[in-house]
Parts: structure tokens; C-alpha cells; sequence
């Protein structure tokens, strides 16, 4: 690869890796094509992205940054998967696909100018998701509306089933 071209490489990862939300950082050696395929399918459905790039261009991108922690996981084969919008997508996905796949090892990981270990990795990736969250919220926003709702249907439901009752007891008569 030719310098100018190194030199673009890490510009735009650089800029990229500094606007995640989070990231993920795996060793996906041993996996068949069709795994990483499948890897790569599922994390795009999360909205997420996975990329294997060299591993001494990542390093010369997030020198100087608070991602620096992570040039230590940089060795061997390396692939990143990132999140710009849900922090826990990309780790769930990646969880997931660990359980499934044996040779897909997490390395480590960064949130919000931390970095993670695999155990960090494994409890972000248990954490809801920006929809869950944000389902759990209007569900939240919208209880006591709904309570109230009931509230006044009941007295009116209470005394149409007080009149029914009424009513089959004279018929019964």
C-alpha cells in the first residue's frame, strides 16, 4: 500500500472512530466466509458496521486519542464493529454471534471515552437497547394517561352492569 494511501486510510478512520458511539474489538480468526458473511448480515441490521483494516493503521489512528487504550488489542487478526447511534448494538450482535461461533473472541471495546474489556463487552452487550429504552419510556409516559382512561369508564361500565343485573333479576321474577 503506498503512503498517500496509508495516509487516507488513517485520516478517514480517524475521523470515523471519532464519532462512535461505541465499538468492538474481536479476533475472528478460524471463521469460514460464510460465518464472517453472516457476522457481517447481522451486524448491518443493527445499523451497526464491521471492518478489518491493518492493524498499524488503526493503531496510528487512535494514537492521541482517548481510544489510545486500545492499541494493545491491535495484534493478530482484528476486526472492528462499530455503532454511531445504539452504544449496546454492536456488542449485543457480537455476543450473539460468539455464543454461536466459537472462534469469534472479543477482545476488548470502548464506550464513551472508556475502554472496555471482554467483561465490559459482555455487560454493555446485556444493557437494553436505545429502542427498548425509548419503548420503555412511552410506555412509562403513557400509564397514567391510560389509568386515567380507566378510571372513567369505569363508573359508567359499573352502572350499566348494575342495570343488566337489575334487569335479569326481573326478568327472572
Amino acid at each position: 500500500m503506498r503512503r498517500e494511501t496509508k495516509n487516507d486510510v488513517v485520516a478517514e478512520l480517524k475521523e470515523t472512530l471519532g464519532k462512535v458511539a461505541s465499538l468492538v474489538v474481536a479476533d475472528y480468526r478460524g471463521l469460514t466466509v460464510e460465518q464472517v458473511n453472516g457476522l457481517r448480515r447481522e451486524i448491518r441490521r443493527a445499523a451497526c458496521t464491521y471492518r478489518v483494516v491493518k492493524n498499524t493503521l488503526v493503531k496510528r489512528a487512535i494514537a492521541d486519542t482517548d481510544m489510545a487504550g486500545l492499541a494493545p488489542l491491535f495484534k493478530g487478526p482484528t476486526a472492528i464493529a462499530f455503532s454511531f447511534e445504539d452504544p449496546v448494538a454492536a456488542a449485543k450482535v457480537i455476543d450473539k454471534f460468539q455464543g454461536d461461533l466459537q472462534h469469534l473472541e472479543v477482545k476488548g471495546g470502548y464506550l464513551d471515552g472508556e475502554v472496555l474489556d471482554q467483561r465490559g463487552i459482555k455487560t454493555l452487550a446485556s444493557m437494553k437497547g436505545k429502542d427498548e429504552l425509548r419503548a420503555t419510556l412511552l410506555a412509562t409516559f403513557m400509564a397514567p394517561a391510560q389509568q386515567f382512561v380507566r378510571l372513567m369508564a369505569a363508573a359508567p361500565q359499573n352502572f350499566l352492569y348494575l342495570l343488566r343485573a337489575r334487569e335479569r333479576e326481573v326478568g327472572n321474577q
